[in-house]
């Protein structure tokens, strides 16, 4: 897990809070796009005075949802002990949120698909307002190049972000990349994330 803080600067003798923004990687591949592309966004978010932190699903054990509902009980964040129990705090203290996957089977990575079905805990309506109004980003990269391939992971954001009342407010779609990084090459989409990551800093 990687993480990078600036702190807050003043202006006029008052705090001049700085945007949270969490980058979320569920690709099983380090250093792979995926990896490149959320890191190239939270590279701009960070020279524009953001506070950033990186999160790879894969090192972290995620369990399943068992629709158990334990979390809407108050007394848990969840039925089961595991890594998600870390995540929820700083989901809820984020203002952003960037969530990277490519495409497997014309839908998102397991690991990203188990980590946002245990979101039922922002299902809550005690909860709900620790999640509404965050601004969410999608970062998918694929393999295949038709654009049309990534339209199920879109939806599934679209909708999922939607239900839950935060606001997707850009995606990043990039079809044709298989081999690990080559996204680099692409100056093109390279400066479009960083200039993503600089806006999500204002």
């Amino acid at each position: 897990m990687l993480i990078h803080k600036s702190s807050a600067g003043t202006l006029g003798g008052q705090v001049e809070m700085m945007k949270n923004i969490l980058g979320i990687i569920g690709s099983p591949r380090k250093n792979g796009n995926t990896h490149v592309i959320v890191s190239r966004i939270l590279d701009g978010a960070r020279d524009a005075g953001a506070t950033s932190e990186s999160i790879f699903l894969g090192d972290l054990n995620i369990l399943e949802c068992d629709g158990c509902h334990a979390c809407w009980k108050g007394k848990h964040v969840c039925s089961k002990n595991d890594d998600m129990k870390h995540l929820v705090p700083k989901i809820v203290a984020s203002d952003v949120i960037i969530f990277g996957t490519p495409v497997y089977w014309f839908g998102p990575t397991a690991i990203m698909k188990c980590f946002i079905d245990r979101f039922v805990f922002f299902n809550c309506p005690a909860n709900r307002k620790k999640i509404r109004n965050k601004a969410g980003i999608i970062a998918v990269p694929f393999e295949d190049r038709t654009p049309d391939t990534a339209d199920l992971v879109v939806g599934f954001f679209e909708k999922s972000l939607d239900y839950l009342e935060m606001r997707l407010t850009d995606k990043i779609l990039v079809p044709g990349v298989t081999k690990r990084g080559e996204v680099r090459n692409r100056k093109q989409v390279m400066d479009k994330c960083y200039r993503l990551g600089k806006r999500l800093a204002v």
